[in-house]
């Protein structure tokens, strides 16, 4: 292992070499060796240090399972930043890990360039890892002072509701602005200014205008988060620390999400070329690579069955293939800045990318059959894109805090364009409503479109 580390090293230098030649651009990459049951914890949790929920372990045994099925294997996780952090499994094989270096690399160039990574970046810093550690720390203090029933059942309602940022708002931004009442003179007419102005008459008594009772929201709040933390009626100083915590780390994994095909064929574009053009590295770890990067970006499910499901990193390489041969790698770099997946996708993925790469919509009928149900441009691009939209959750907004206390959502399901599951949403609510601590009701419809609303239980 030692020789096998140490030869890691040699190799990464001289790749990350390369790259700096090839004109990639990226922040200092912190490499780390690590065992795969750590990696596995990363990735559940989404950070290597994370406020503890029983979710993630939820979230550990589905991986687990998947990872013995042989459905998933965890190569590598990067976390942007400056420095990037980078985690590779200590059980890859040297050929593998060289790949994932390169591919690290590509990550790190689309991260500190693409419009989208560098906004959010801004917004959230640079020191993701640092941050959540401190966050997570809070968290476990919390426990130890209120309990772990009490911090648990704010975490219950914090993670249900970790999607539900506005992302076309700033991370940090003011409360709604507070009405103050104006002072009016009062409007008189002819007769009453000449008789004001008489001698000895007493100017008339100012009328007091009555405090004008501000709603709240002004309009549609979809930043739940921001929400509740700022507005619930009796939330703590430490309840509100973690919602704000798990929305700033929403926002930092926004751009991950948003552009996850456009990042994992960028990066798997890049250590396809870079291997390709190392020529310090020996044939048989060269071919040992490329087989590795074959299975990574193939589009077909195990023992090449049809895939029901599209792969990111065959669909991503294969656009930014096309998009060099035809414009050439500055066009490509240009589209990388600018874009995210919505985009990239409804810009690039054309008639005949789809046709090669065989891309179709399927239904699936009543008695389990499935047919292949479209092929058009417009239906492939929306069905590979309708589960990102809104961050791939319900599109929900705070429409109305009333007198008493009690909150009204709204589920906007006109430009949400589905239905939720009304089970899970009464789970969400009755979470939502222990931190609220008043009634919680969501305005929504069926499955036949009919209105429908769900009512938090009473505490």
């Amino acid at each position: 292992m030692c020789n096998s580390i140490d030869t890691l090293k040699e190799y990464s230098a001289q790749i990350e070499d390369l790259a700096r030649k090839q004109g990639l651009d990226y922040y200092p990459v912190d490499f780390e060796v690590v065992p795969n049951n750590f990696m596995m914890e990363i990735a559940v949790y989404g950070l290597p240090v994370r406020m503890h929920h029983w979710s993630f372990g939820v979230r550990y045994i589905h991986q687990l399972i998947r990872q013995g099925m042989g459905h998933s294997r965890i190569f590598e996780v990067m976390f942007p930043g400056d420095p990037c952090h980078a985690y590779l499994v200590d059980n890859n094989t040297l050929p593998e890990n060289t790949l994932v270096t390169a591919h690290v690399l590509g990550h790190a160039d689309f991260a500190k360039n693409n419009h989208l990574f560098a906004q959010f970046m801004k917004m959230a810093g640079g020191h993701i890892l640092e941050e959540a550690a401190a966050r997570a720390h809070r968290i476990e203090m919390a426990v130890t002072e209120y309990g772990q029933e009490r911090v648990e059942a704010v975490l219950d309602a914090a993670l249900a509701l970790e999607p539900h940022i506005d992302i076309n708002r700033e991370l940090h931004r003011d409360l709604y602005p507070v009405e103050h009442p104006k002072h009016e003179e009062p409007v008189l007419d002819a007769f009453q200014k000449r008789y004001r102005n008489l001698p000895g008459e007493s100017a008339l008594p100012e009328k007091k205008q009555a405090a004008k009772r501000m709603i709240i929201p002004p309009q549609p709040e979809y930043d739940l988060l921001w929400f509740i933390a700022h507005y619930a009626p009796e939330l703590e100083d430490w309840e509100r620390d973690i919602f704000l915590a798990v929305r700033e780390e929403s926002f930092y994994f926004y751009p991950v999400f948003a552009c996850q095909i456009m990042n994992e064929g960028w990066a798997s574009y890049w250590h396809a070329r870079l291997l390709r053009e190392a020529d310090f590295l020996p044939h048989d770890l060269y071919l040992s690579a490329i087989k590795a990067h074959s299975d990574v970006v193939r589009p077909y499910a195990a023992e090449r069955q049809l895939a029901l499901a599209v792969n990111p990193y065959h669909l991503g390489f294969s656009m930014w293939e096309d998009i060099v041969e035809k414009q050439g790698l500055d066009a490509a770099r240009r589209i990388m800045k600018e874009e995210d997946d919505f985009g990239f996708i409804r810009n690039y993925l054309s008639a005949e990318l789809i046709d090669k790469l065989d891309l179709f919509v399927y239904q699936e009928r009543g008695d389990g059959d499935i047919r292949i149900a479209e092929r058009e441009v417009h239906a492939v691009h929306e069905a590979i894109l309708s589960p990102k939209f809104n961050y791939g959750a319900p599109r929900i907004a705070a429409q109305h805090l009333h007198v008493d206390g009690s909150l009204q959502l709204v589920h906007d399901h006109q430009s949400d364009g589905r239905g939720i599951d009304l089970a899970r949403a009464e789970r969400v609510l009755e979470y939502i409503g222990r931190v609220w601590r008043r009634p919680v009701t969501l305005h929504t419809v069926g499955d036949r479109g009919e209105a429908r609303v769900v009512t938090s239980k009473r505490l």
